[in-house]
């Protein structure tokens, strides 16, 4: 590893203008990825409901719909507007009252259920359908065009809308997201090193991997918003004390070499190498456990994330030190005095009180792990979004002037009977928050000719193999009514064909919940066993990854049970994946002190003096760790109005300063009350008094 550190040294600026000049490919990589909107579209690929999506497109020519709705509006107008809509490009179909009938003919002579589900005192509501996917940028543009043609009386709802103004949110908030994690990384490291010039070089060489990391994905084909969101914060927090350990270990190694600053650096390198790869492997654990969901924003959270901190490793060990050393005499020049004293005594009080902290220990995890479990969680996208975007005041009218919440569509065999399909409409409009099944049978009833129905309706409602209802009703998605009323529907369905499907945005939140569910199962024992693996073969011992594990593990009941405590709802993807990320990025904390716990006891050092020295020597480097990582996420928690970015990043910063407390006040308790077992169950410790 030394000549390995020695050749960085020496090619220090080759690398340096190279680690420039991939930035460019890395710019254009990440200006060409994609990025997806829309969260339901990371359900699995098997499951009825996508099966359903997929149908819609290929036989339908049908993959968005939206309602859009107008005020005080005259019908000729509305007409007139309705035409200008049906022009708009990526726009299939628009149904409204001048699809049924003329408009010479009174809205009175139109079927009930045409009449409730279009008009409603002085509105009126038409659908629109596009020939693209939801989430798809066909379909985002063409909402983005039917806004700028209708008025401020006018308004789009629907899963298209809320994904194209969840869109415009993140663009204009990304940028902010980047600006504050590095003035609060900047704040934190002016306080905790010894140069004013080394922050720079360290959010230099982090933002340089950051690039590298973001540009590759292109490889991906596309992300989602929130991985996009909190790849570039969340690496920056997590790779922090690799940046801080080399340049700790530069200066102490120049202590040793003295003038020489190149083989000081060389030396450096090597130590950091060992140091940090190690380190990184349980953060890396971690988000490659994400990668086990079947939710498969998972997969590229944990894809994203794991390559991050590679290349977080590659750059600190390579980039920096060329900065460094490039930048040696400036760091000389700018050096300052420690701003943050050390804690000599603090180690001292810790270890003499340490029957208190083991009793504090077990009376917080104890109620938190049964708090972090009746956390409540919220599904429904609508709710991670600010009350005052133009998609959630579109459902808000729906549902007051329409009483409408989620809108159901039905895929069934065309073959079916007429007479079947009525009895079938009629079980399911007694069905608790049905309004009306809406298709070919209902728009004619069993007593007129099907030739009566317009042609534009019926390619709309009827494809070669299926034909296509629409289920209005009064519940909202994701809620416990809703959800029941979808099994009772869906029961009612398959009675009368066993392949029906039953499909759209209430259906597809029903599937989240339930694998959601599984996947939290999934990624917690994935990752647990991960971390468990690697501290067992680091320190070749039985009991300290047991005793490791519990203390962060109870860290994270103590971060998700304080949501419980004050009423908080949390963002349902928050529930999976804070505790694996927790979990990987601040367990180095625990390590970093055992190690040296390893070291004093396998030394000779009695009980209290190993525990003393480890716990002293840990303070300050986890503290640092621990600030860092608050500093990169906590001002994008306060100022994101996406609440599924700010709570997760409210979280990790929040589980940032929990896992710190734990590790210093708890893991030396039972250091100190497990000794004897862990002298005996681990290779390298030797039992003194």
């Amino acid at each position: 590893m030394v000549k390995l550190g020695r050749k960085i040294v020496k090619f220090r600026i080759p690398i340096f203008i190279l680690s420039l000049l991939l930035l460019v490919p890395s710019a254009i990589g990440y200006i060409n990825t994609r990025v997806n909107y829309d969260v339901l579209y990371y359900l699995p690929d098997d499951i009825e409901t996508m099966k359903g999506q997929d149908i819609l497109v290929d036989e339908f020519g049908t993959g968005a719909y939206s309602m859009f709705i107008c005020e005080g509006m005259k019908n000729k107008d509305v007409a007139a507007l309705k035409k200008k809509i049906e022009n708009v490009e990526h726009v299939s179909k628009v149904v409204w009252y001048d699809s049924f009938s003329d408009l010479s003919v009174p809205v009175e002579m139109l079927p009930d259920k045409i009449q409730s589900a279009l008009f409603s005192d002085d509105s009126t509501m038409m659908f629109i359908i596009f020939e693209t996917t939801t989430s798809a940028d066909e379909t985002m543009d063409a909402i983005g065009d039917i806004r700028k043609l209708a008025g401020k009386q006018c308004f789009v709802s629907g899963m298209s809308a809320i994904v194209t103004d969840t869109k415009n949110l993140a663009e204009s908030e990304v940028a902010i997201y980047v600006l504050i994690a590095v003035v609060l990384s900047c704040i934190v490291l002016a306080l905790t090193m010894e140069s004013y010039l080394i922050p720079f070089l360290f959010l230099a060489s982090i933002g340089i991997a950051i690039l590298y990391n973001m540009g590759t994905n292109i490889f991906k084909g596309e992300i989602s918003y929130i991985t996009k969101a909190l790849s570039a914060v969340l690496q920056l927090g997590v790779t922090m004390d690799y940046s801080i350990f080399l340049w700790h270990s530069y200066q102490e190694q120049r202590k040793l070499y003295g003038d020489d600053h190149k083989e000081a650096m060389a030396q450096a390198i090597a130590a950091t190498i060992k140091s940090v790869v190690g380190s990184s492997i349980t953060t890396i654990a971690g988000f490659v456990a994400l990668c086990f969901m079947s939710f498969t924003l998972g997969l590229d959270l944990g894809i994203v994330m794991a390559k991050g901190v590679i290349f977080g490793v590659i750059c600190c060990v390579t980039v920096l030190p060329a900065m460094i050393m490039i930048f040696d005499k400036a760091l000389e020049k700018t050096k300052h005095k420690q701003l943050i004293p050390d804690f000599p005594k603090v180690s001292e009080f810790l270890v003499k009180h340490h029957k208190a902290f083991a009793f504090l220990c077990v009376a917080l995890f104890i109620p938190f792990a049964y708090f972090q479990a009746n956390t409540a969680v919220y599904y429904n996208l609508d709710s991670s979004l600010p009350k005052d975007l133009e998609s959630i005041m579109a459902n808000e009218k729906l549902q007051e002037e329409y009483h409408m919440g989620a809108a159901h569509m039905i895929l069934m065999d065309k073959n079916v009977s007429g007479k079947e399909k009525h009895k079938m409409i009629k079980e399911m409009e007694q069905v608790d928050g049905v309004k009306e099944v809406l298709g070919l049978e209902s728009i004619i009833g069993p007593s007129l000719p099907e030739s009566m129905i317009p042609q534009d309706i019926k390619d709309i409602l009827e494809s070669d193999n299926y034909e296509l209802m629409l289920i209005t009703n009064e519940y909202q998605t994701a809620s416990e009514e809703v959800n029941e009323q979808i099994n009772e529907l869906n029961t009612i369905l398959k009675s009368y064909d066993k392949n029906g499907m039953l499909v759209g945005e209430a259906p597809c939140t029903k599937d989240l919940i339930e694998i959601t569910d599984h996947d939290f199962k999934v990624v917690s024992a994935v990752s647990i066993m991960a971390v468990f693996l690697i501290i067992l073969f680091v320190f070749k011992s039985i009991t300290l990854p047991v005793i490791l594990v519990l203390v962060i593990e109870g860290a994270i009941f103590i971060n998700m049970g304080i949501p419980y405590l004050t009423g908080t709802e949390l963002p349902f993807i928050a529930s999976i994946v804070i505790g694996t990320i927790q979990l990987g990025a601040t367990v180095d904390y625990a390590i970093l002190m055992t190690s040296r716990y390893e070291q004093e006891r396998g030394g000779g050092k009695s009980k209290k003096e190993s525990i003393s020295i480890a716990l002293e020597s840990s303070i300050r480097p986890v503290m640092v760790s621990a600030f860092s990582f608050f500093a990169a996420t906590f001002g994008v928690g306060i100022y994101s109005k996406i609440d599924m970015i700010s709570s997760l990043c409210l979280l990790m910063a929040r589980g940032a300063l929990i896992s710190m407390c734990a590790v210093l006040l708890f893991l030396p308790a039972m250091y100190w009350i497990f000794d004897r077992v862990i002298c005996a169950t681990s290779k390298n410790f030797k039992v003194r008094k």
